[in-house]
């Protein structure tokens, strides 16, 4: 899938992720997916994302 518009120039623009997600969501409902799909999406890079996280956390020394 390939999204029909390009980066924001500044990721500091706080809007910037909110429009990501909007296009994104926007973009997969076109194609055919259902608001579960969706909510899995959402759910697995949630997963993911709290992966990175408790692997880049350390325990004190």
């Amino acid at each position: 899938m390939a999204l029909p518009f390009e980066a924001p120039a500044s990721p500091a623009d706080p809007r910037a992720v909110q429009i990501l997600a909007k296009t994104i969501y926007r973009e997969l409902r076109a194609s055919g997916f259902s608001e579960e799909d969706v909510m899995q999406l959402a759910g697995e890079l949630l997963s993911r994302v709290a992966d990175d996280v408790r692997g880049s956390v350390r325990p004190p020394a």
